[in-house]
C-alpha cells in the first residue's frame, strides 16, 4: 500500500467531507420549515403532519447510527479511505441472497429496533396519530403509515446518499448484502411498534402506578422501549421521556 495519497484518494476524502456539511445544512433548515408547518396548523386548527420535522429528526437518527458504526467498527473506518463517489456507485447492488454477513442479533433484533425508532419519529410528527394501543382502525392505520416511513428510511439507510453503501461501502463485498435488511427492518419495525405500545400500556404503566422511584421508572421505560429510547435521543429528549406522562408521576 502506498504511503502517499493519490490524487484520486484525495478527491475521495474531500468528497467525504461533504457528508457532515450536508447533515448540518439539512438540520439547520429544519427549524424554519417546522415552524411554518406549526403556524399553518394553528391557523387552520387542524393537526398537520410535520414532514420537515420528521425528516430532520430521522437525519439525526442516521447521524447517531452512522456515528456508532464509525466509532465501533474498524471495517467501516477502513472503507472511509479511497475514492468516495466511485466506491459508493460500486457499493449499490441488488442482494443475491437472503442472509448477509451480519449476526442474527443485528439482523433480527437491531434492524427492527432502528426501524421502529424511525417509525416513532414519524408518528411523533403526525398530529393525529393515536398514542395508545387499541383495536380502533385509526390506531392500526397510523402504525401502517409508520411502517411505510420505516421502509423509506430503511432503503435510504442501505443504499441512499447517507447509507451503509456510501459510509463504509458495505456493498463492495457481495456477501455483506442480503434481502434480510430490506424485509425485516420494515416488517419487524412495524411489529415492534405495536409490541412496545402494548408493553408500555399493559406492563410499564402498571408498574409505574405502583412505584414512585424515578430511577426504576426510567430504567423500566428504556428496557422495554428500546426503539422509543432511540427516537427520544434523535428528537433531543431524555431517553426515558413519554409525552403522555411525566417521569415522576407520584
Amino acid at each position: 500500500m502506498a504511503t502517499g495519497d493519490s490524487p484520486t484518494d484525495r478527491r475521495g476524502r474531500h468528497s467525504l467531507l461533504l457528508i457532515p456539511g450536508f447533515m448540518v445544512a439539512a438540520l439547520a433548515a429544519v427549524p424554519a420549515s417546522a415552524q411554518e408547518f406549526s403556524q399553518a396548523a394553528s391557523e387552520t386548527h387542524q393537526p398537520k403532519t410535520d414532514v420537515a420535522g420528521a425528516i430532520g429528526d430521522s437525519i439525526k437518527l442516521l447521524m447517531i447510527e452512522h456515528g456508532t458504526r464509525i466509532a465501533f467498527q474498524e471495517k467501516t473506518r477502513r472503507e472511509l479511505r479511497g475514492p468516495f463517489w466511485s466506491d459508493y456507485r460500486r457499493s449499490i447492488r441488488w442482494p443475491q441472497t437472503w442472509e448477509d454477513s451480519d449476526s442474527w442479533v443485528v439482523n433480527y433484533l437491531g434492524h427492527p429496533i432502528h426501524g421502529a425508532a424511525a417509525g416513532l419519529i414519524w408518528l411523533d410528527h403526525t398530529g393525529h396519530a393515536a398514542s395508545r394501543i387499541s383495536l380502533k382502525p385509526s390506531y392500526w392505520a397510523s402504525r401502517g403509515w409508520g411502517a411505510a416511513f420505516i421502509a423509506g428510511y430503511s432503503l435510504q439507510f442501505e443504499l441512499g446518499p447517507l447509507s451503509e453503501a456510501s459510509i463504509g461501502n458495505v456493498g463492495l463485498h457481495p456477501e455483506a448484502t442480503g434481502w434480510v435488511d430490506h424485509v425485516v427492518t420494515p416488517v419487524g419495525g412495524f411489529a415492534l411498534l405495536v409490541a412496545e405500545d402494548a408493553l408500555d400500556r399493559f406492563f410499564v404503566e402498571w408498574v409505574e402506578r405502583r412505584t414512585g422511584n424515578a430511577v426504576a421508572r426510567a430504567a423500566l421505560r428504556m428496557l422495554f422501549g428500546p426503539a422509543r429510547t432511540m427516537a427520544n435521543l434523535a428528537e433531543s429528549r431524555a431517553p426515558w421521556a413519554r409525552t403522555t406522562r411525566p417521569l415522576r408521576g407520584r
